[in-house]
């Protein structure tokens, strides 16, 4: 079964191919960071307005990469929750329009089970090694969201943590964009602190818990905060409260700032993500979302030998539309469809924490 999947949730503008769920047979990315990068963030007006230009020209060469035409397409699948409402409403009218004409199943997917589903995928040119199997640990980390769930089938989530204010990827972006090192922030501060020394400042990390302390810094487990996450701690102390944290022995450089802002938000997340797995005695641990392409989360889940750690090739963590055809082959299969009246939501209240149900 061959599905065509759109994805314009924020700045890119993608659709892609995937046979049978799996394997993908095209996947196209138009990037809009050129059109934001001067104001260090997405403009909704420009991304919609961008999306709007260039979904047709996109989702034909989708068809054209894979070899197919819309009569070799068993069904359509876009994305309609959360990200931003304009740029939400082209992708998905588009889709709907094009599923209504040429006769096909249409079906409206959440944005962050794709992410989830990423892992699952298997490109052209790259085979993957290893594929998840259920349940596991979910990582969803991008610049909405920081999720820690346990992932019992593709639309199945129990959401175990989450943060309380800032996600991961919005503090990346935020002291990228305080220091003027670059856009996009995660992908720039990954980049200098390669060449940098992550000892040059002590930030704190967060402490939720009112539970009594073991003496180790973790919390017993009935702490109601044990798998939450905080940045804006982080981000105020890396902004506002530099000269309190940084070591005086190193020089203030960008390189050092960014390996020492780098190694605290991904202790943060590592740290709640251990205590998951074992309280919940899961050792897979799937990655998803733009953060998951940082290359010190990767490097330092993978010291956790005791752990199977499984994340997407770096092009499917971020927005694409291969994971999108994913889920809607999933749902498909399944029997489901969506109705023509679907619309858009900017946001989703099944990923909160506690909630424990089927997502759509």
């Amino acid at each position: 079964m061959n599905i065509l999947g759109i994805e314009s949730s924020c700045d890119e503008t993608a659709a892609a191919v995937v046979r049978d769920g799996r394997y993908i047979l095209s996947n196209v990315i138009a990037t809009q960071i050129p059109f934001h990068e001067a104001y260090k963030g997405v403009v909704p007006e420009i991304a919609s307005r961008k999306h709007t230009e260039w979904i047709l020209p996109v989702v034909k060469q989708a068809l054209d990469e894979a070899g197919l035409t819309m009569d070799g397409i068993d069904g359509i699948a876009a994305v309609s929750r959360p990200g931003l409402m304009g740029s939400l409403l082209v992708g998905l009218t588009f889709a709907k329009t094009l599923a209504w004409a040429a006769g096909k199943p249409f079906i409206a997917v959440n944005h962050m089970l794709g992410h989830l589903y990423a892992a699952h995928l298997e490109e052209r040119d790259s085979p993957a090694t290893r594929i998840p199997e259920y349940p596991y640990l979910g990582l969803l980390v991008s610049g909405g969201h920081s999720i820690i769930c346990r992932v019992s089938d593709f639309d199945d989530i129990e959401v175990l943590g989450a943060t309380i204010d800032d996600a991961a990827g919005e503090a990346f972006d935020k002291v990228a964009k305080f220091y003027n090192l670059g856009y996009p922030g995660g992908v720039v501060i990954d980049r200098l602190a390669k060449n940098g020394d992550p000892r040059a400042a002590s930030f704190p990390m967060p402490s939720l818990h009112k539970g009594k302390n073991t003496g180790d810094g973790d919390v017993h487990r009935g702490d109601t905060h044990r798998y939450d996450v905080s940045y804006s701690g982080l981000k105020t102390a890396a902004i506002n409260q530099l000269d309190q944290f940084w070591n005086p022995e190193y020089e203030r450089t960008p390189e050092n700032l960014a390996a020492a802002f780098q190694e605290t938000a991904v202790k943060i997340l590592v740290s709640r993500l251990l205590r998951a797995a074992e309280d919940t005695g899961l050792t897979t641990i799937v990655a998803g979302g733009g953060v998951a392409a940082n290359s010190r989360l990767r490097a330092m889940l993978a010291e956790h030998r005791e752990l199977n750690c499984i994340f997407p090739p770096l092009r499917l963590c971020t927005d694409n539309g291969a994971m999108i055809a994913g889920v809607g082959f999933r749902h498909l299969e399944r029997g489901d469809t969506s109705p023509w009246t679907e619309t858009a939501s900017a946001r989703v209240t099944s990923f909160k924490r506690g909630l424990s149900r089927k997502n759509r």
